[in-house]
């Protein structure tokens, strides 16, 4: 049987409708962060933003590789416990005091901001929400997109070395990352955004210099990395030199020693055998990652430039609703070094 619809005002209604289902799916595909809200805080404490915002860009305009510590800060919360600022806790067996997680800084930029908010609003602002704010102004800072991060997130009262094996690992293959992203509800798709956080990201000689010596035993380099970027990784790592000295992952956006843009320049590195980490060059080789790498290659000042910073707000926001606690789950801590 078929039906005709005839009456334009009934047209215009059914149009109305679908647009009004529409916008109430997306309303509820946002509301899926277990209860998070863009204006959590605006009746409560107004100027959290503000404040995080303040005391980031302070720590910026100091030392602007503070920005690729505090994304890094926020990653690692959110693979261990969900987004719930447990990363934040000191204490003999907490979070960061597992060997993965040795190496993370930015702990002092939540505590000022932490700090003025109880002056401000005490008991309100959660350290889970703080970070996740300051992770995209950090961004920001850098060049990079700002994204409204939706909050109402609440600190989590467990914090434990032992559960930081969920965090991905730069010598791991792309099949075991993609398992520990899918684990968290993230896709391939996002699995290559979010590494191209890399972009003003920065890296030990320790945790790369197998790749340019005795690269599986092999007495020979990796085999993927270009010749320009072998010689120029010895040239910055030596084979008996220092372990902790610092490299850029974007050797297109940064020098060795700085923070480096916020673009895409980090995909066309990895295109063109220039990715420092194993992990992220693996990324070119898997079938089900390379695509995405591709694109943001492609253009890096261009559409697909733009694309990416469209794409990484996106991924951010799913990383921050990463098995959050909101309701009455966990606390608002006083301090964010430690539970109440």
């Amino acid at each position: 049987m078929r039906i005709e619809l005839r009456d334009t005002s009934l047209m215009a209604g059914l149009v109305t409708l679908t647009s009004v289902i529409i916008v109430l799916m997306i309303s509820f595909a946002e509301a899926q962060g277990g209860g998070l809200q863009k204006d959590f805080y605006s009746s409560t404490c107004p100027k959290t933003e503000k404040i995080v915002r303040s005391a980031v860009a302070k720590y910026f305009a100091n030392d602007s590789t503070i920005a690729p510590a505090l994304l890094r800060l926020h990653f690692h919360d959110c693979f261990v416990q969900g987004c719930d600022g447990s990363v934040l806790i000191s204490g003999s067996s907490a979070e960061r005091t597992a060997i993965a997680n040795l190496g993370l800084r930015g702990f002092e930029v939540i505590d000022d901001a932490k700090s003025q908010l109880e002056a401000t609003c005490p008991g309100i602002v959660s350290c889970a929400d703080i970070l996740a704010l300051a992770a995209r102004d950090a961004v920001d800072l850098s060049d990079g997109p700002r994204w409204t991060v939706a909050l109402g997130r609440r600190d989590g009262r467990v914090s434990s070395a032992s559960d930081v094996a969920s965090l991905p690992s730069p010598l791991e293959s792309v099949t075991v990352q993609r398992q520990k992203f899918a684990d968290k509800g993230l896709s391939d798709h996002d699995l290559v955004t979010l590494v191209g956080g890399h972009t003003i990201g920065q890296t030990d000689c320790a945790f790369f210099r197998y790749r340019l010596y005795n690269f599986t035993a092999t007495g020979n380099a990796d085999p993927s990395l270009s010749q320009a970027s072998l010689s120029k990784f010895r040239e910055l790592c030596p084979e008996d030199g220092d372990p902790s000295v610092r490299v850029a992952l974007d050797q297109g956006s940064a020098g060795r020693f700085s923070a480096g843009r916020f673009d895409a320049s980090f995909f066309r590195n990895v295109k063109e055998g220039n990715g420092v980490l194993e992990s992220d060059q693996r990324l070119w080789e898997d079938a089900a990652t390379k695509d995405t790498v591709a694109k943001y290659a492609g253009n890096v000042r261009g559409l697909f430039g733009l694309r990416f910073d469209y794409e990484f707000g996106k991924a951010m926001n799913k990383l921050g609703a990463v098995d959050v606690k909101t309701g009455t789950d966990g606390e608002i801590r006083k301090t964010c070094s430690q539970f109440n």
